[in-house]
């Protein structure tokens, strides 16, 4: 490659005085826990009117977060979960780890998101939840997902870790009359480190929700009366006053990105051989948790090769995910009676992107545009080197 500066990004996580004062709120309240203090139950309630949803509650992290709501919507041992094969390996590992069998369905090769025509045909008598990752931000084709549920009876739960602030025509996560699920993990859109949350269209769920995650204890219970089994997911808060600062600052930052990538998807769709990430009209705001694209026809060996060159060139650059079934772990629990050749036959897409995507991390998007025109020039030479 051609002898440049190394392009300059902002730092990420970021933070200011607005973090700093909420951990001093949290801190001098003097109830560092959610039944005590106040930060998490006003998160919450933040968090919920952002994403136009009735109910929000926080938890401990995304994965949690995605176990909950399954467990909550009647997912457990006998059941089945469609998911996308292509997605990080806690989409499926949150059914299989209650008991569940994770059905691996295939992607569309232009957005990434799962190809709601296969998990029509995956769907059973068994099949609990239909889980649509909406990848990188952009949103999974949420109309004919609700028509699926609609036409079966199966319910839709977002995997939203992605995708804080984003639309559907118009329509915020939290307006789609399902439940979404979120993570704040440190490289999250927003983040206090770890975390998550779900979002409720309803108050069953949430207050079922809301007991489990708590240990099965009623909120106002003063005599180890625990009404279901459950577990100590409850967020701290520490983490709710940060995350209450990062919520604030995600418009701004949405906005950047979306211009940002604007201009970086056209600069990498005139490199030759490299296809960018697509998108889909009606998602009208995709917040660009990753910037992905493609390299059709590359090896995986020689897509992690060039993932070295791009990070020894300054670029926070990362491999795609490997296909949920490519990994020991898909098989530990709760897989489908098929040999990784049978799912593979049918995930072509997710065969082909496991092998030839990279992403670079969001914070790339938002560099001024001279250090994007600098990152697309060091890809461009990456790729002309393989």
């Amino acid at each position: 490659m051609n002898a440049r500066p190394a392009p300059e990004f902002p730092t990420w996580p970021q933070y200011d005085d607005a973090e700093r004062t909420g951990l001093i709120r949290a801190l001098e309240q003097g109830q560092w826990w959610r039944m005590g203090g106040t930060e998490v139950a006003t998160f919450e309630e933040e968090f919920a009117d952002f994403h136009g949803a009735p109910h929000a509650l926080a938890v401990t992290n995304g994965t949690h977060a995605l176990e909950l709501a399954l467990q909550v919507m009647g997912v457990g041992p006998g059941t089945e979960v469609i998911v996308p094969a292509f997605t990080f390996i806690s989409s499926s590992q949150a059914a299989q780890r209650i008991g569940a069998v994770a059905v691996p369905v295939d992607i569309d090769p232009d957005t990434y998101n799962i190809d709601v025509a296969a998990a029509a045909a995956a769907i059973t008598p068994r099949t609990r939840a239909v889980m649509p990752v909406h990848m990188a931000g952009l949103m999974a084709d949420m109309d004919a997902l609700g028509k699926l549920s609609a036409d079966t009876g199966v319910p839709v739960l977002q995997d939203a870790a992605h995708a804080q602030g984003a639309r559907w025509q118009g329509k915020r996560v939290g307006e789609l009359g399902s439940v979404a699920a979120f993570s704040f993990q440190n490289g999250k859109l927003m983040t206090a480190g770890e975390g998550g949350a779900l979002l409720f269209p309803e108050s069953d769920l949430y207050e079922s929700a809301f007991l489990r995650h708590s240990c099965g204890r009623p909120r106002t219970d003063r005599h180890y009366l625990h009404q279901v089994a459950g577990t100590n997911m409850r967020l701290n808060e520490f983490s709710a006053s940060v995350l209450r600062a990062q919520l604030r600052r995600l418009p701004a930052q949405t906005e950047l990105r979306d211009r940002r990538w604007a201009l970086l998807s056209r600069l990498l769709g005139d490199i030759e051989g490299v296809v960018p990430q697509g998108g889909d009209v009606r998602a009208d705001q995709n917040t660009h948790y990753m910037a992905m694209f493609r390299i059709p026809g590359i090896s995986e060996a020689d897509r992690n090769a060039l993932v070295d060159r791009l990070v020894d060139a300054g670029l926070p650059a990362f491999t795609a995910f490997r296909a949920v079934y490519r990994t020991d772990a898909f098989w530990e629990i709760g897989a489908p009676d098929e040999s990784v050749r049978q799912i593979a036959e049918r995930c072509p897409n997710s065969e082909a992107v496991s092998a030839d995507c990279v992403w670079l991390h969001h914070r790339v998007l938002l560099a001024d545009e001279r250090n994007l025109e600098i990152t697309a020039e060091i890809i461009a030479d990456a790729v002309a080197a393989v």
